[in-house]
């Protein structure tokens, strides 16, 4: 009999362990920590409803206070954990707190990558949180020159959403197209030419090294071209990195990311779920971390059961989308900008197709570019190890 469960992490992932544990017959005391000082939302509309400014903070709440009153569950924010004891099941807080469980679910996420010089410049923004889309929001004009550092799934949204609002924005990075390293040309060329078509300067092919300032506010962003773009504002949206520097000395092993084994455990009584977990997928026989909210609900459920005892892998088809001007791609599986592509569903002049991703002969993923219903249809063309024990 589980005596206490603490959730370390008050996000998608977090909250989706909690409600998991309540739907499989869980009765008994759960804790729910979070760094953040605001109830459970979610993490999407941040780069693109709340930060378009068509949702008020509030409708990107995942529950209802009402809602989460009914789990029944101790919601302590707005204190980060700073120190696990995982031989004690102890996590303690920067507040003082040290809280004890007999299980410890740990789903911190992630923490954005940072440009040296970054830190202090006004006009310099990330975005992680709800507090950073409000700032990046309030500080977005028409007359500003907004530069996007971050050529991925995430700069591209952030590059959208502030082009529909008016503001010169500019998407900067290393590839040759928007998440062209994960797409491959065909799709990201096609992506490219909606953002441009849109009014997105794009500069891209050129890694960014630094920012240049006046007054302690952000002028620019340098290129390693030697070239200088200017900028008001600036988003840095070029990767992040699992939270994981406060488990240093803990006992749980941390590489890329909370290392666990199939059932998502990392040590005894120890689970880690969401962007912070790399665990060992039985289905590729790999360690593996994904980035997304699919999966941070996904592997929360997977973690609940095993925490209650099931003892069931977690091999999940890997799942993402995104959605930029009125483009929406959904990905199953895994695509390399390598991999033969061929469209077997739609067209492409049409702007509705299924693309179909092989490696070695093996279809390794499937995208869908505005036919998400087609794209999920395609899950079973993927190799057959990944989907092996998938309903």
């Amino acid at each position: 009999m589980i005596d206490g469960v603490l959730v370390v992490g008050a996000s998608a992932a977090g909250l989706a362990t909690v409600e998991a544990l309540r739907r499989k017959g869980y009765a008994g005391r759960v804790t729910v920590l979070g760094a953040e000082a605001h109830l459970p939302y979610d993490r999407p509309p941040l780069s693109k409803q709340i930060l378009g400014g068509s949702w008020t903070p509030e409708q990107g709440q995942l529950r209802t206070p009402a809602a989460l009153s009914a789990l029944a569950a101790e919601f302590v924010l707005g204190d980060p954990a700073v120190r696990l004891d995982a031989r004690a099941r102890t996590v303690h807080t920067a507040a003082g707190r040290a809280l004890t469980a007999d299980a410890v679910v740990l789903a911190t996420g992630l923490r954005p990558r940072t440009l040296p010089g970054q830190d202090g410049l006004a006009g310099v923004h990330v975005l992680r949180t709800l507090d950073d889309t409000l700032a990046l929001r309030a500080d977005l004009a028409p007359g500003k020159q907004v530069v996007v550092v971050g050529d991925g799934v995430l700069g591209a949204e952030i590059a959208a959403t502030v082009c529909g609002t008016g503001v010169p924005v500019t998407l900067a990075g290393p590839q040759p197209a928007p998440l062209a390293y994960q797409f491959g040309p065909l799709v990201a060329g096609l992506l490219a030419e909606v953002h441009a078509s849109r009014g997105v300067h794009l500069r891209l092919g050129s890694a960014v090294t630094g920012l240049a300032a006046e007054d302690g506010r952000v002028a620019g962003v340098r290129l390693a071209t030697g070239e200088v773009l200017p900028a008001d504002v600036v988003v840095v949206a070029f990767g992040a990195a699992p939270v994981t520097e406060w488990l240093a000395g803990s006992g749980v092993r941390c590489d890329n990311g909370v290392v666990c084994d199939s059932r998502c455990r990392a040590a005894d009584g120890i689970y880690a779920a969401g962007d912070v977990a790399r665990w060992h997928h039985e289905g590729l026989d790999a360690l593996l971390r994904l980035e997304n909210r699919t999966n941070a609900t996904e592997q929360a459920v997977a973690v609940a059961g095993n925490v209650l005892g099931e003892d069931r892998p977690y091999t999940p088809v890997p799942y993402f989308w995104t959605h930029q001007f009125d483009v929406r791609i959904h990905v199953h599986g895994t695509l390399t900008a390598d991999a033969e592509v061929s469209i077997v569903e739609g067209s492409v002049p049409d702007g509705r197709f299924v693309a179909q991703y092989r490696r070695g002969g093996a279809v390794t993923g499937v995208l869908g570019w505005n036919m998400p219903k087609q794209a999920r249809q395609r899950r079973q063309d993927i190799a057959g190890a990944v989907l092996a024990g998938r309903a």
